[in-house]
């Protein structure tokens, strides 16, 4: 047999494919369908196939879920360093509150990264154990404190329990800032001898004359002397501040101008001491010893108008409510009376008490009416009762009752918040300054050696004035200032220490 046979010989085998090279059926030829692998047609077709696509070694891969890992997160987003680098800077104090809020306060450890899936037993992968903090954590504290010392909360209160701001208690100076001497100031429970105006003057009855005291310059002047044969009893401010009014131990009343220190009339009608005096608008009440009110009219020819009966004893104490439409009165009816009726409430147009309150075993002086809510009204009673007593006259009801131990001399609303002070005789001779419902104590002011007979309270509602047998005035910071009032108060802006009234 021959080796030269055609049919016998073998072919080489055909060259490989090449990668533009398709299989293509038998009817179709391989030029029709010829590709340049560099036309934009063939470069469109790889990237649909993926056959061009080369992934950069230096971007992590991610698959179709969205998988926060702290290794892809751009904290340069945020100018904060990344958790993760060892040379973070914290010396910005925001930079450290900010990754606080963001890390925890363990921020100080590298937290733990997410965790990436590793081979396992048998080519499965296994997942590293979960991160014990995450970068968002879940807060148990609902509402930010508006008292927090940083923007962001704490995690560390108990689940469900609200927390709401603890308000540090209110420091009340416990001593007088200014101390005046009074010579003469008399030690005797049923007259009122020291006022403060509107126009910020404070007034006092020594012995037998009037001075004021300027408590913006610490001016001293003399307004009158009514001589040996008579004495001052009680004074008391017009709402306006221009005219004072005085009780003399003979039953007159008269009315100065105190911008020009001139006496512009005299009233008669009461037969005794004149020891209360309350006004509302151009009307005053006065009260006196002969157990009678009388309601004058300052623009009236008549000395007075309408005269109140119904204490059996001298009327010590005067007050008109805020709205001026009520008129408490305090009396000694305790001592020719076996029932207990010191306190009374009248209007306009009653010459008999619309109101009776007989729950006081002593002598009632101290009265003062609420500024913040209508028809509340406080009164203190004397050695033998040493309460003070709330009343809702609007209702006609007690309200509660508070024994401080001591005889209640006087009583004053804070203007400014829902607080009052008391001022105390036998046997302690305190001042008290209450808080308002709850009556807690926010101080006990001590420094006068005999009974604390006569309060004032500044124009301003911060400043108290209190007036003592020991012939001393001293001043108390006691009440805040209003909200609305950012500057500080004139009062006590002149030096401190101790000086003399006249």
């Amino acid at each position: 047999m021959s080796t030269d046979h055609p049919q016998s010989q073998l072919k080489p085998p055909p060259p490989p494919p090449s990668s533009a090279q398709l299989n293509l059926p038998p009817n179709m030829s391989q030029p029709s369908l010829s590709m340049d692998p560099r036309t934009p047609s063939s470069r469109h077709i790889e990237q649909m196939l993926g056959l061009s696509h080369h992934p950069s070694p230096s971007r992590p891969i991610y698959s179709d879920r969205f998988i926060p890992t702290r290794t892809g997160s751009n904290f340069a987003l945020f100018d904060i360093s990344s958790p993760l680098s060892s040379d973070a800077d914290s010396s910005s104090p925001y930079k450290t509150l900010l990754r606080t809020a963001l890390f925890g306060p363990d921020s100080g450890i590298v937290p733990p990264a997410t965790p990436d899936k590793l081979p396992g037993v048998n080519g499965r992968s296994s997942p590293v154990s979960p991160p014990t903090r995450n970068i968002f954590r879940y807060q148990t504290q609902t509402r930010q404190s508006l008292h927090s010392l940083t923007p962001f909360g704490s995690d560390d209160q108990l689940p469900g329990v609200s927390h709401s701001p603890v308000k540090a208690p209110r420091k009340v100076p416990r001593s007088p800032y200014k101390v005046l001497d009074a010579p003469a100031l008399q030690d005797d429970f049923y007259l009122n001898l020291v006022d403060w105006s509107s126009h910020n003057v404070l007034a006092v009855g020594l012995g037998n004359c009037v001075y004021l005291w300027n408590a913006c310059s610490s001016k001293v002047t003399k307004l009158c002397d009514l001589g040996i044969d008579d004495s001052v009893c009680s004074v008391g401010w017009a709402q306006r501040g221009t005219h004072l009014a005085v009780g003399t131990s003979n039953g007159k009343l008269q009315i100065w101008d105190a911008s020009r220190c001139k006496r512009i009339r005299t009233m008669d009608g009461h037969r005794l001491r004149v020891g209360a005096l309350a006004w509302s608008s151009s009307m005053l009440s006065s009260g006196s010893r002969d157990k009678t009110i009388l309601q004058r009219d300052i623009r009236a020819e008549e000395d007075f108008f309408s005269k109140l009966s119904g204490h059996k004893s001298e009327v010590c104490g005067l007050k008109w409510s805020y709205d001026n439409r009520e008129l408490a009165s305090g009396g000694n009816d305790n001592r020719n009376s076996c029932c207990f009726l010191q306190l009374f409430v009248w209007n306009h147009h009653s010459t008999q008490p619309v109101l009776k309150y007989c729950e006081h075993t002593a002598a009632v002086k101290a009265i003062a009416w609420s500024p913040h809510l209508h028809g509340l009204l406080a009164s203190g009673g004397g050695t033998a009762d040493r309460c003070i007593r709330f009343w809702n006259t609007t209702t006609n009801s007690h309200l509660s009752c508070m024994d401080t131990g001591s005889q209640v001399c006087n009583l004053v609303w804070s203007k400014n918040v829902n607080e009052l002070v008391s001022t105390h005789g036998y046997s302690q001779n305190q001042i008290i300054v209450w808080r308002y419902p709850s009556m807690s104590k926010l101080a006990t002011l001590t420094g006068h050696t005999y009974r604390v007979l006569y309060l004032a309270i500044s124009p301003d509602g911060q400043t108290i004035v209190t007036g003592a047998g020991d012939e001393t005035l001293r001043f108390w910071n006691v009440f805040p200032s209003p909200k609305s009032q950012n500057t500080d108060s004139e009062i006590g802006a002149s030096s401190f220490g101790r000086t003399q009234i006249r």
